[in-house]
């Protein structure tokens, strides 16, 4: 019998800032989040540091105290990864190797380490790592003397784990190859595309882990690749969705995260294609989330930045199985009560229910409330159907609340 072997998780250590423009209980969000982050990737938190700074320290981030104090607890905690929550310049990276003498990541360097961790696809894998390239490329003189003393785990996956480039010439190289495969590809994809006839397009979007790969698995009947870690899904995958009689495409798109990296934008444009053509948005959410609200704006955000915002949306929000608002005692008045006391009649009541959008409430993964989101869904595909061949109105019925699909 063959024993599994556990997973060895390495020493982390997260930094983060307190600014004007991020106090901290903001910055405790974005560590939180963090700390997610680096579970995905294989680090185990160990401890975290944070100071206040008007803006931070030209060299070394944070002040030269606060980078003493961490020192000392690396080298008394055998820590092997430090990452800072904020990206850090090229100086800043290598004079903070130099002082700390262990593998040091920014949150953008995070984040493609896991994108590379979760590329499947040949096409994927391209993307990914011309986005490493082209973060690495400034980074190359202190990045590369580094990767010579340690190899391995956390942010060394991908360009630099099998090669020590020194020469910019060659990096500049690989990334004009890079960008021409995926521009053979992209034609590629956008000629897929076009041949998928008039049938209306609907993309599920929405931030990292707020379900969408197990919701497009309930409604398609398909088995994307789900899991409770950031950054589940890569690939778009797109599957052929029947409703009643209607049939339409639907697609499962990378999930969003806040200070996403510019480089994963550029280098998922053929992924965010699949948003800008869709037909219909179904932006999902995870309403157990403390910061879900935060993570609307942010997806909004991105959406604005590729040409999306205005499409056709319905607000899906997700994992209400797992929403349990903050008790909070009527005959406390000391106490204000806030938006996690909410109840999600309350929440119902809110901005949600002016919107100019359909918002829904339903848990993919328990299957709650899915037949009032078929009819929803339905109703807004029929729409967009009937304005491209009003003739065919007479093949798919309006239907009432009380009508079952």
């Amino acid at each position: 019998m063959i024993e599994k072997k556990e997973f060895n998780y390495e020493n982390t250590v997260l930094i983060g800032i307190v600014t004007g423009k991020q106090n901290a209980d903001t910055l405790k969000e974005y560590l939180d989040e963090l700390e997610f982050l680096s579970f995905t990737a294989g680090g185990k938190v160990i401890q975290r540091f944070t100071q206040a700074l008007a803006t931070p320290h030209p060299k070394t981030f944070i002040g030269s105290g606060k980078i003493q104090e961490v020192l000392a607890y690396v080298n008394e905690n055998d820590v092997s990864t430090v990452i800072f929550d904020d990206e850090l310049t090229p100086a800043q990276q290598g004079n903070i190797e130099k002082l700390l003498r262990c593998k040091i990541l920014d949150r953008t360097g995070l984040i493609l380490d896991i994108f590379a961790q979760r590329a499947k696809t040949s096409y994927a894998r391209a993307q990914v790592e011309l986005a490493q390239y082209e973060y690495l490329l400034p980074r190359l003189k202190g990045l590369w003397t580094h990767l010579e003393r340690q190899r391995g785990g956390i942010g060394m996956r991908g360009p630099g784990e099998t090669e020590i480039e020194t020469d910019r010439r060659i990096v500049r190289d690989k990334i004009a190859l890079l960008k021409k495969k995926l521009q053979t590809i992209d034609k590629q994809m956008a000629t897929q595309r076009g041949n998928r006839g008039a049938l209306v397009r609907v993309a599920l979007v929405g931030y990292t882990n707020v379900g969408k790969s197990t919701l497009m698995n309930t409604v398609a009947k398909s088995d994307v690749f789900a899991e409770n870690k950031l950054f589940a899904t890569l690939d778009t995958t797109v599957r052929k969705v029947v409703i009643g009689n209607l049939p339409f495409l639907m697609s499962d798109t990378v999930g969003f995260i806040r200070k996403l990296p510019t480089q994963l934008v550029e280098s998922f444009k053929s992924t965010l294609d699949e948003v800008q053509e869709a037909d219909l948005l179904l932006h999902v959410v995870d309403i157990s989330h403390p910061s879900f609200e935060a993570h609307i704006e942010a997806v909004n955000e991105i959406l604005q930045e590729i040409g999306a915002a205005e499409k056709p949306t319905l607000m899906v929000f997700n994992k209400i199985d797992a929403y349990t608002p903050e008790p909070w005692d009527d005959a406390n008045l000391i106490e204000q009560r806030g938006r996690q006391h909410y109840s999600l009649e309350e929440w119902k009541t809110t901005w949600m229910h002016t919107a100019s959008h359909k918002t829904l409430f339903i848990s993919a993964i328990d299957k709650m409330n899915l037949n009032e989101f078929r009819q929803e869904v339905y109703k807004a595909v029929r729409e967009i159907h009937i304005s491209r061949f009003p003739y065919n109105h007479f093949l798919y019925p309006e239907i009432t609340e009380e009508q079952q699909i």
